[in-house]
């Protein structure tokens, strides 16, 4: 495995899954210290408890015959110590000398790091806005104001659309139809409140609707 953590990339997957399926037990520690810190760590992951080490395979030599009770019985206590708890002691050393992450750890450890994605995936966001903007009177330069809307009304992360659309409205009167794009940390009531602030050429501002990139 190397000093890789998982299979296929930084984080668990089905190929963890279908490896991990391949073992008959617990690679020996000794040999393959990282397979063997990899098997113990997706182990964890997929909720075994308890898992079987495969014993090492020894030189055939005559044996004295025993007893049948006393094999039993030494057979019995060779399957308990081929078996290892792997969410035992938080304390435990694992093959590679360091210490074995806890299931507590790992699932903060996890936590975090989906915590972590979801807020470098926030920052990126933007969102489109589209607004309707109407002027007091039919004698306005509606291409003079939304100019001067684009030209006034900034902040860092807000992008005005290149170009309106001029729609009527009643009485030969126009309104003017535009968009922005925003980042999170803009809002479109701050920018409605800073284009109704030119209370002597703007009668209203109106949101039509708001799309996320």
């Amino acid at each position: 495995m190397g000093a890789k953590s998982y299979v296929e990339g930084y984080q668990f997957s089905n190929a963890d899954s279908e490896y991990f399926a391949q073992f008959q037990g617990c690679p020996d520690a000794t040999k393959y210290p990282h397979a063997y810190r990899w098997y113990i760590h997706i182990a964890a992951i997929q909720g075994i408890r308890r898992l079987s080490i495969t014993p090492p395979v020894v030189s055939a030599a005559p044996v004295a015959k025993e007893a049948p009770a006393k094999a039993e019985k030494k057979k019995k206590a060779e399957e308990e110590d081929n078996e290892m708890d792997v969410f035992g002691d938080d304390d435990e050393e694992g093959g590679s000398g360091e210490p074995k992450e806890s299931r507590k750890d790992m699932l903060a450890r996890l936590k975090r790091e989906a915590e972590e994605r979801t807020a470098k995936k926030e920052a990126k966001q933007r969102t489109l806005v589209a607004i309707e903007i109407k002027p007091w009177g039919m004698e306005q330069d509606l291409m003079v104001l939304w100019k001067k809307i684009t030209q006034t009304v900034t902040q860092e992360g807000l992008k005005w659309g290149e170009g309106c659309n001029l729609a009527d409205v009643a009485f030969g009167i126009k309104k003017i139809q535009t968009t922005f794009t925003m980042g999170v940390n803009n809002s479109s009531d701050d920018v409605v409140e800073a284009i109704q602030a030119m209370e002597d050429e703007v009668q209203s501002v109106e949101v039509t609707s708001m799309n996320v990139l």
